[in-house]
């Protein structure tokens, strides 16, 4: 027999579940209330004591009530509901609510709720959140999510959500999912390239930072992925920007190294169709500091030029990172492609992170200065350097600094950026002959510069 205690506790149980059945929207929106911050953080058997061992009899309440309603227009308590629910999942040692939810189409339910538009985003940021608690439960919760379609589902909202807030938190389900999920991290990994071409830069910048987590545990790459992130590269956003090239550097240990080259080279060349008629003059975002040298830019051609400023960028950090790619980009004409996005009148930012590179490769390769200087002719070339933003001094001459730069499209005429536009350089094979602690030292004297040319040619003519 049970004793008047655990009669009176049953009879509290009944009679809240009671009030429950036959309260309206309100009362249920005010028990909800109250639930929840009477209950946040409790243990299971906390849970179960409060219940007098009948939680589980509130919890399948919660659970029809929201497969009921979460699609009906009217539904104003959907939050409350999912986070009374998260309560349940939450709790330590809760694998029995985590299966009682899971057996009644739980998760179908959350990922549905990210696809409709009719429904907050607030809801679907809690939501979200059940889902990550599903997924960090283990493996085979991790799986079950995928077995439902979870990935597109999760991928699609993402881009389409309008809250960073909420974008972030999806950015930490879809890590959870690619960590500890053998059978489908590659279906998460290509959800994640899926996402760059999103229109949407936090999505993009949020799929860039976890392609590099995924990219790492996988250990190898998919085809399409070269291409999806130079195309990153046309963005208008900075962040984004560095995210793309921080993978780019990743991508480079991997067997897509001389595709991914390949393509920064080629983008430093774009194929852009002339101009027939005057375009009105792009309206200036307050978040970009790339700027246009001049006003009636077609609009059609900013993004190839972001593109091609973005990959002289990239192309410098790579070859200063590791001198056997510089080598390899040389192969591939990279300076006479830099010389060549030198030559773009029409975007200065170009201009700027086309010779920051470029005087990084005249620096550790000779032979690169010399045909450098002989294509530019003495006056531009004696231009370029003074305009280039290398170190405080090189062999005890002082260099101008960062800011000297930023005016070099200003100081050269409509016959040198001729010069550097058609140029003819072809460099397909050097190597530095200074160390690395040496490289920031390279003689400036041309006769010094001739004389370390021809111990380089002899270098490579014994090889």
């Amino acid at each position: 027999m049970t004793s008047i205690k655990e009669q009176a506790a049953i009879s509290r149980l009944l009679s809240f579940l009671q009030d429950w059945d036959n309260a309206g929207k309100a009362a249920r929106s005010h028990i909800l209330d109250n639930f929840i911050e009477n209950n946040q953080g409790k243990t299971a058997p906390e849970l179960e004591q409060e219940f007098s061992q009948g939680a589980s009899l509130f919890l399948v309440r919660l659970t029809t009530w929201l497969r009921l309603t979460y699609t009906n227009r009217t539904h104003c308590g959907l939050e409350k509901v999912l986070r009374s629910i998260g309560i349940f999942l939450a709790s330590v040692n809760s694998n029995r609510y985590l299966i009682e939810f899971l057996e009644v189409g739980g998760v179908l339910t959350l990922l549905e709720i990210l696809g409709l538009e009719k429904i907050k985003e607030e809801d679907k940021k809690e939501s979200i959140k059940l889902l990550q608690v599903i997924a960090n439960s283990g493996r085979k919760y991790k799986e079950l999510i995928c077995e439902s379609y979870g990935v597109r589902s999760i991928a699609e909202f993402l881009a389409k959500s309008k809250s960073e807030e909420t974008q972030e938190e999806v950015q930490v389900l879809l890590d959870s999912l690619v960590h500890g999920n053998p059978k489908y991290q590659n279906q998460v990994y290509k959800g994640l390239i899926t996402l760059l071409p999103s229109v949407s830069p936090k999505a993009q910048q949020l799929a860039l930072q976890t392609l590099r987590t995924a990219q790492s545990i996988i250990g190898a790459t998919h085809p399409s992925i070269v291409d999806c992130v130079l195309n990153v590269l046309r963005t208008m956003h900075l962040e984004v920007q560095y995210e793309a090239i921080e993978l780019i550097k990743d991508l480079v240990n991997y067997d897509v190294c001389e595709a991914l080259l390949k393509g920064l080279v080629d983008l430093l060349t774009p194929s852009v169709p002339e101009a027939s008629e005057p375009q009105p003059k792009i309206l200036s975002d307050s978040t970009v500091v790339l700027q246009l040298t001049t006003a009636r830019l077609p609009a059609a051609y900013l993004p190839a030029f972001l593109q091609q400023a973005a990959a002289a960028k990239a192309i410098g950090v790579l070859a200063r990172g590791n001198t056997s790619l510089a080598e390899e980009m040389l192969r591939l004409r990279v300076v006479h492609s830099l010389m060549a996005a030198m030559g773009n009148a029409e975007h200065s930012n170009s201009q700027r992170q086309a010779s920051l590179t470029l005087e990084y490769f005249v620096r550790i390769f000779p032979v690169v200065a010399e045909h450098v200087q002989r294509s530019m002719g003495e006056e531009l070339y004696q231009l370029f350097r003074v305009s280039a933003p290398g170190p405080a001094r090189l062999h005890g001459e002082p260099w101008p600094g960062r800011n000297a730069t930023q005016s070099l499209h200003m100081k050269i005429d409509s016959v040198q950026v001729d010069i550097l536009a058609t140029n003819k350089v072809n460099v397909s094979r050097a190597r530095p002959v200074l160390q690395q602690q040496e490289l920031l030292l390279l003689p400036r004297d041309p006769e010094q510069l001739s004389d370390i040319t021809r111990f380089q040619e002899d270098v490579e003519g014994k090889e």
